[in-house]
């Protein structure tokens, strides 16, 4: 057996089993070969953008070894290339694992269309996985990938990381202390997006960057022709590519609510969509691009830590709640700038943060306004401790308190990510149309129906299409 896959499966398997060791001499494993507390090989999938970010947190000075960089544009990666000289240069993911047998680990910085068919292909080769907000492009998806993670005993993170930070963990607190009492309403808005949606498919070809693979770009998406509004960073808003503001921005503003309520699968979802109009009267509900606006409620049942029903309702395109009567006039509601947030209301209070948890506060129905202590205040992102994080718990091992004590591992970020994608399945189903005769029917505009444990659409079958994608020929997941 080759000294690198004994080596990984060395850091797999050692503190899963409960060893108890911290540092492995070298003699123990043999000449040349480094010992899995000293450092992780790990691999930059999307080395632009975001993933330059992710490769710098991941590395944390030192602490692990970038092996590798692949990304389908090198311009986005000249950065990364630059910062990690040594590492070896690819444009297909699939190849960077082919012929490297030494990765432990990757990080997945990419567009949210090809996050699961990377993780997918390096987790059924044993090798752990960091992957960026949302974790996947489709409900399916996730499923599959919490799956297969817990099968195949790898250590995961997804890339929300407000979720390691001081602020959820305060919110969490003041609940379990009972301050608010039972929740039953939630609130959570962004002001994104903040690129172009509700926008009309281009159809011009212009020339091609060069250094990009516009082939792997598309990935198992639907093909396209390349355009400067889907790269290098519009993609967010074309459902070929994107999730539009939930996918971007739920994964950071949900999570709250949902870690402090012990929230799962939702059982309905009703949205409704910002229209378009081309003519008079007539709302042009764009298939391929996201929408500029749009409006969704998720209903939850109770859980065992809020032991009654929840309305959590979502808005986007800069839209946002109204003050509660609690919070004062001229107090700012989230951000402080009231652009992102989350209320949750409950008995004897309201509960509020901004957009990764921050500056949790409690406005009680006695008047009294309750807030996180100076010193406990995140006085900077929590981004590289939520990465470090994740590394601390490769090099642990599946099973290890380090890696239970993760804060966004695939078991929770899986089905938290599920639950924001059926909220874009009601928002596509919103603009399903049939004609009949000269008049348009919308047959998606009701409250859908959620089978969370089938992964299906109860009440409305033509809904279900928006579960799982198709791939293109050539890609699996």
């Amino acid at each position: 057996m080759k000294s690198n896959t004994t080596r990984r499966s060395f850091i797999k398997k050692t503190a899963g089993a409960a060893l108890g060791l911290t540092i492995v001499p070298r003699h123990v494993l043999g000449q040349g070969m480094t010992a899995p507390s000293d450092q992780l090989n790990i691999a930059i999938i999307g080395g632009g953008g975001k993933g330059y970010s992710d490769a710098i947190n991941a590395w944390n000075n030192g602490a692990s070894n970038i092996a590798a960089i692949c990304d389908v544009d090198f311009n986005m990666a000249a950065d990364a290339f630059a910062k990690f000289p040594k590492a070896r240069k690819y444009k297909d993911f699939r190849k960077l694992l082919d012929e490297m047998s030494d990765i432990d680990a990757i990080t997945v910085s990419t567009p949210d269309h090809t996050h699961a068919v990377i993780a997918m292909n390096a987790m059924k080769r044993g090798i752990h996985t960091y992957v960026q907000k949302p974790l996947t492009h489709s409900i399916y998806e996730a499923r599959m990938l919490t799956e297969t993670a817990e099968q195949n005993k790898i250590v995961t993170q997804m890339g929300n990381q407000g979720a390691s930070g001081s602020g959820v963990k305060q919110m969490i607190k003041w609940f379990d202390q009972g301050l608010i009492g039972l929740v039953d309403e939630v609130h959570v808005w962004t002001n994104r997006p903040v690129w172009p949606q509700g926008i009309k498919t281009p159809r011009d070809k212009p020339t091609i960057l060069d250094n990009l693979d516009w082939d792997l770009f598309v990935g198992p998406a639907r093909w396209v022709d390349y355009h400067p509004l889907y790269h290098p960073f519009k993609w967010r808003g074309w459902w070929n590519f994107g999730t539009g503001a939930l996918g971007d921005m739920a994964c950071h503003l949900i999570d709250p609510p949902f870690r402090v309520l012990g929230l799962g699968y939702p059982t309905e979802v009703e949205s409704s969509v910002g229209a378009i109009y081309s003519q008079d009267w007539i709302p042009d509900y764009l298939p391929d691009s996201c929408p500029p606006s749009s409006r969704t409620q998720l209903t939850f049942p109770a859980s065992d830590k809020n032991p009654v029903g929840i309305k959590m309702t979502w808005t986007d395109g800069g839209l946002r709640p109204f003050h509660p009567d609690l919070i004062p006039a001229d107090h700012p509601i989230g951000d402080d700038d009231s652009t992102n947030g989350v209320i949750m209301m409950g008995e004897k209070g309201i509960m509020t943060c901004g957009t990764y948890a921050e500056n949790p506060k409690i406005y009680l129905n006695s008047g009294e306004l309750i807030t996180q202590e100076p010193e406990e205040n995140p006085t900077t992102l929590s981004e590289n401790g939520h990465a470090a994080a994740w590394v601390d718990a490769c090099k642990a091992g599946y099973g290890s308190d380090a890696q239970k004590a993760l804060t966004s591992s695939f078991d929770f970020a899986g089905p938290l990510t599920e639950s924001i994608l059926m909220g874009n399945l009601a928002i596509r189903s919103y603009g399903l149309r049939e004609q009949v005769g000269d008049k348009f029917k919308y047959p998606g505009r009701k409250k859908l129906l959620w089978n969370g444990a089938t992964m299906n659409i109860t009440n409305f079958e033509p809904a279900n299409q928006f579960v799982k994608r198709r791939y293109r020929p050539g890609w699996t997941l």
